[in-house]
Formats: structure tokens, C-alpha cells, sequence
């Protein structure tokens, strides 16, 4: 019989939130991150890609299994869009393919245009994107050159604010829904306007409850791990309820707790009516998610092993 392998590093719980800088990838400022803080288990929450900077929620421990409700968040981000060029990515990375005079605009042109993209709109996913198509993410193909067909999908602009117009450059606020993708609406804001356009530069500034002004970078991370050691990091980790933003409080009894581990439903006197809550035991200790049912009663969704 095979001997279980040890798990190596420290058992921590919580949410980091990551200043990711531009030039790597999510995975590679995710294992920067788990090093730093000799964490046994970690795990990010929706790609940024190597050109994109900003909030990046690094998952520690049982954390890990609150990714998927950060993942369905809405997102913020800040974004400039490169009129005049259209590129092989869509972002500053590809090849330029076209390039077409930049007309003289002014703000009332360019706030016409951007009214068109608020609200519910279709979106056709890039090839250079991570959507998976048999099995394979659409970059690959896109790097053999392969193009394929793909599915238009309808996502939520929640908000798209005008920042600055300065010569061939729009600096955009987007507040979206999962599965927007910028470099998309770039290249849409750019044929709307006559000129095409690429993605230049992008910054995630928000991630459902999460705020810019709680982020950290990986330098301020890598200088205090090396002044006072992993531990001292520790004060950089949220709760992992946090994650779960304004979903309503729901204290167990014993008897409650005891159901809800076994996977059974319970009924608890004036819980809300639907949706999802965070479950807390008799000690204020977090349970985990919880579920309203048809009928009323409060099911275990996802639950921490603590």
C-alpha cells in the first residue's frame, strides 16, 4: 500500500488580495505567493493575463472552495484602448494586422459610442482567451494559427464610464459581469468608432466584494517575508467569509451543525427566503455556504473542513 505523501508547508485559511504586476502570468505570482507565505495549498480566482495588472484573490487552504463564488463575481477594471490598430490578439501583444486613420474626437462622440455597449450585450469570445473548445483552450489553437467558430454569449455591463481621451488613447471604466471579456469590448469600441482599436493596457481593480485599497504587492510581500519572515505575512489574510460578500449570516445550534455536516437540510426560524448564506456554528466559528431551499430549509452547499 502506497504511503501518503506529507503535505509540505502551513495549514493557513484566508484570501490574499494581490496587486498582480504586469508581465506574469496568474499561475506564476500564485506559486510566488504560496512560497512567500509556506502555505500548503493555494489557489487564484479567474486569470489575469501576463499584459493585465490588479486585484488577483490568492485562496488558501479550505478557501479554496470559495473560488467558484469569486469566479461568478462582478469585476472593475480600468483599461486603455489603442484606436487606430487592430492586432492579432486583440491586446498589445499581438502583431498588428491593420491600421486605420484615427478620427478627431471629441467626449459627446465617444460617450454616443459607449452607450451602445452598456447594458446586456453579445460578446464573441477571442481565440486568444482560456475558453476551453474539446478539451483544448482557445489560445492554443490560436498559436498554430487555427481559427475556430465560437458561440456569442451575453454578459452585463454594469457600468462603462469615459476617463481620458488623449490623442489615439481611451482609458475606459468597466464595472462587468463573469465572462466580460475587455479586449473584446476594446475591439468593439473601436469599430464603433470607425478606426479599430486594441487593448493597450488593463488593471482589475475590484473582484466582487473586494476593494483596490486592500490589495498588496508581490514586492511589499517578498520585502516583509524577508525582514520578519512568513509569519508576519499572516496579517495580509482575510477571513474566508469575506469572500462571500453580503450573503446573510446564519447561526446553527449543536443540533443544526450536527445535520448540516451529515448533508442534511435544517430549519432555521427566520432565515431568508432564498438564496445563498454563510453558515456560522454556536462558537461564531464560519461553517461554510449554505443554500435556501424550496421548501424553506437551509442545505449545505460547500462546506470547510476545518
Amino acid at each position: 500500500m502506497a504511503r501518503r505523501q506529507k503535505v509540505r508547508g502551513r495549514k493557513l485559511n484566508g484570501v490574499v488580495l494581490l496587486d498582480k504586476p504586469v508581465g506574469i502570468s496568474s499561475n506564476a505570482a500564485l506559486q510566488i505567493v504560496k512560497r512567500l507565505f509556506f502555505a500548503a495549498k493555494a489557489g487564484h480566482t479567474g486569470n489575469l493575463d501576463p499584459l493585465a495588472s490588479g486585484m488577483l484573490p490568492i485562496c488558501l487552504g479550505e478557501a479554496t472552495k470559495l473560488s467558484a463564488y469569486l469566479l461568478d463575481a462582478d469585476k472593475v477594471y480600468v483599461g486603455t484602448c489603442k484606436l487606430g490598430e487592430k492586432t492579432s490578439s486583440g491586446d498589445a501583444e499581438g502583431d498588428v494586422i491593420e491600421s486605420r486613420p484615427v478620427p478627431a474626437l471629441d467626449e459627446a462622440q465617444v460617450e454616443a459610442v459607449l452607450a451602445r455597449f452598456r447594458g446586456e450585450i453579445e460578446q464573441i469570445p477571442p481565440m486568444h482567451s482560456a475558453l476551453k473548445m474539446n478539451g483544448q483552450p482557445l489560445y492554443k489553437l490560436a498559436r498554430q494559427g487555427i481559427e475556430v467558430e465560437r458561440k456569442p454569449r451575453r454578459v452585463t455591463i454594469h457600468e462603462l464610464r469615459l476617463l481620458r481621451i488623449e490623442g489615439d488613447e481611451l482609458e475606459i471604466y468597466v464595472h462587468c459581469s463573469k465572462g466580460t471579456y475587455i479586449r473584446t469590448l476594446a475591439e468593439d469600441i473601436g469599430e464603433a468608432l470607425g478606426c479599430g482599436a486594441h487593448l493597450g493596457q488593463l488593471r482589475r481593480t475590484r473582484v466582487g466584494p473586494f476593494l483596490e485599497e486592500g490589495m498588496i504587492s508581490l514586492d511589499a510581500l517578498r520585502e516583509q517575508e524577508e525582514a520578519d519572515g512568513a509569519e508576519a505575512l499572516d496579517a495580509h489574510i482575510l477571513p474566508m467569509e469575506s469572500a462571500l460578500g453580503d450573503y446573510p449570516p446564519i447561526e446553527l445550534t449543536e443540533t443544526a451543525l450536527f445535520y448540516v455536516r451529515q448533508g442534511q437540510p435544517v430549519q432555521i426560524p427566520q432565515s431568508p427566503t432564498s438564496g445563498f448564506v454563510r453558515l456560522y456554528g454556536p462558537d461564531q466559528g464560519f461553517v461554510g455556504v449554505g443554500q435556501v431551499l424550496d421548501d424553506g430549509r437551509i442545505g449545505p452547499k460547500r462546506l470547510m473542513n476545518l
